[in-house]
């Protein structure tokens, strides 16, 4: 493979480099430790190779893969690839790789399997491990089996493909979709405060609770608003047990060929019954984004969708968010608990105004989830 023309561009996650030939982009090339060394790598990939700004076609390349590092939902499946000297197996799974949404991951055997060739998952490992257009061929969207993260070719390794999945709100095998040491290694090179938070908290400990599907996951938090955990908990089992067969949980099905007066048997209030039958109503109409859906929509999306459903408000699903999908950047400015802990944790005399804290807090991102869950663990800690 030759490139003419090379040029290094800014980025959410360093300085990155990309060459170009006659066909199309011809490498990309993620953040070494330094900008002199991810130079000096290009020169040694591509030694008759001139750093030049780049041509309209390839800086419009730049500008997605930009845009796409920074957390947009941005198509690089239209950028051309000059593929010269990529043998003809190579070219296919990066084909399939490129097919691979931003939020959404497959396995190496599901790629072979997408080849027609089901018992290649290693040739394909092989391959995604020599892939020369990391983010443009999404090689970090392809883990192990059982979702494990696998291995990460570029410089970083699997702490540089944690953080690309991080950025387009993937999942994988684990309690969180991020490495916590990586996030708060950030927070403290961002913040001092939250690192002295940090000390007197210790570690990260927070768990997140899957769920089998949305509807489930929204009709227990109808059930629980507004009453004590207890009290919720024998609820949300009694309306479980109505439904005894229910392989995963019960269905939308299920409460909708309910009677009103099965389910306030149950416990619940009418303004539950209410809000759950709406729930279910959506869901089995096709309204309600399921777990696959919600792999590929931004948190704002996500919040957008499902407030649209009756009983439903953003602190709900900002829950959700942290504790069921374990998004890693989620700040609940108008949770009293993340505002209490501000206060005390950084030694106000009152608490933040909503807009106060939304703007102290950018200053978290792209893990202000981690922010959240200390900040409420500030509530109990012994401050002077």
């Amino acid at each position: 493979m030759t490139a003419h023309g090379f040029a290094l561009f800014e980025t959410a996650i360093g300085r990155c480099g990309i060459a170009w030939g006659e066909r199309g982009v011809a490498s990309v090339q993620l953040p070494e430790a330094r900008e002199a060394d991810t130079r000096a790598r290009m020169l040694r990939r591509f030694p008759g190779a001139q750093e030049l700004p780049p041509s309209p076609e390839v800086q419009r390349a730049v500008e997605a893969i930009v845009a796409l590092l920074r957390g947009e939902r941005t198509d690089l499946a239209d950028i051309p690839l000059d593929m010269n000297g990529v043998s003809p197996f190579y070219q296919r799974v990066y084909e399939v790789a490129r097919t691979i949404a931003p939020g959404a991951t497959l396995s190496y055997g599901e790629v072979a399997t997408r080849l027609g060739s089901p018992g290649s998952a290693r040739a394909v490992g092989q391959a995604l491990g020599r892939n020369p257009f990391p983010i443009v061929v999404p090689c970090h969207r392809v883990l192990a089996a059982g979702g494990k993260m696998g291995g990460f070719s570029a410089n970083g390794g699997i702490t540089t493909k944690l953080k690309l999945l991080t950025i387009e709100g993937a999942r994988h095998e684990g309690a969180r979709s991020f490495d916590a040491d990586e996030a708060i290694a950030h927070l403290r090179a961002k913040d001092a405060r939250l690192g002295r938070l940090f000390d007197k908290v210790g570690p990260f400990r927070m768990r997140v609770d899957e769920t089998p599907s949305i509807f489930l996951a929204l009709a227990e938090s109808i059930v629980y608003q507004q009453l004590t955990t207890k009290a919720a908990a024998t609820i949300f089992a009694r309306v479980r047990a109505l439904f005894p067969h229910a392989a995963e949980g019960f269905a939308p099905e299920h409460v909708l060929r309910a009677s009103d007066e099965k389910l306030r048997g149950a416990g619940l209030s009418r303004a539950k019954l209410l809000a759950l039958r709406d729930l279910a109503q959506r869901a089995k109409d096709g309204e309600l984004p399921t777990l696959d859906d919600v792999r590929g929509m931004t948190d704002e999306t996500i919040i957008e969708r499902l407030t649209e459903v009756r009983g439903i408000g953003r602190w709900t699903v900002e829950m959700l968010l942290i504790f069921r999908l374990g998004r890693p950047d989620v700040l609940p400015v108008d949770d009293y608990g993340i505002r209490k802990g501000f206060m005390l944790a950084f030694g106000k005399s009152e608490m933040p105004e909503r807009k106060a804290l939304e703007k102290y807090g950018t200053r978290w991102k792209p893990y202000r989830s981690v922010a959240s869950w200390y900040l409420w663990r500030a509530l109990e800690a012994t401050w002077p």
